[in-house]
């Protein structure tokens, strides 16, 4: 299933995705955000027995492939933070002594690629039917170099221009921030504008969501 949004007042770049991408993951989603394009799977709760596995609650594994060479030092961050937003989101004590694996292959970098990954992730989470306390949606923007300006979902060539950048993930119930990732320097005037702008533009996702969930269940 394809859908499409792209009239979001040019504040997001058009999201594109399709469900149930591939056969052997619970569930799975390619999602592209402008030209930015990640595949995410995931498979679980698994009864396996690990080191990594907690007793009483779900334990979540994060494997990020890069599109060329080995997975690098930034790569290893990305799961980083992936784990620890998908498992503030899962419901992880409904399945205790258990694992889920959410793999990512990257297929295209055009700027936001940590925020498309979690997004991947959490439509992922959603098709595969995993219990969640919520959803949670990212959003990149930079802060302009000459300019002091704010852009929303900056591509790659804008990027060029950025002295800040940042991915900001959020909530679906309260709007509270998840996880931050930042890179430059900023005032802090500049991160709460930043912070505050993120927040209200992430609403476009958790509609998009929606829209993709609905479609997807009709198909049911």
């Amino acid at each position: 299933m394809t859908e499409k949004i792209t009239d979001v007042n040019c504040i997001l770049r058009p999201m594109n995705c399709e469900i149930n991408l591939l056969s052997r993951s619970d569930g799975s989603t390619m999602f592209m955000q402008g030209d930015t394009t990640i595949i995410a799977g995931v498979n679980g709760p698994l009864e396996t027995r690990s080191q990594k596995m907690a007793y009483d609650r779900v334990s979540i594994e994060v494997t990020y492939t890069p599109l060329k060479g080995p997975a690098k030092i930034d790569d290893r961050l990305i799961e980083t933070y992936i784990k620890e937003t998908c498992e503030s989101a899962v419901l992880v004590s409904f399945h205790p002594n258990t694992m889920v694996c959410i793999n990512l292959q990257e297929m295209q970098d055009s700027g936001g690629l940590l925020a498309c990954a979690i997004n991947a992730s959490c439509l992922a989470l959603i098709n595969s039917g995993l219990s969640m306390k919520f959803t949670v949606a990212a959003v990149s923007c930079m802060i302009e170099k000459e300019t002091g300006d704010i852009i929303m979902d900056p591509n790659s060539s804008q990027l060029k221009n950025a002295k800040a950048e940042f991915t900001y993930t959020f909530d679906s119930i309260n709007k509270d921030i998840i996880c931050c990732h930042s890179i430059g320097q900023f005032s802090q005037n500049e991160f709460l504008a930043s912070m505050n702008k993120c927040k209200q533009v992430s609403q476009y996702v958790f509609d998009y969501y929606r829209e993709v969930t609905k479609k997807y269940a009709n198909t049911i």
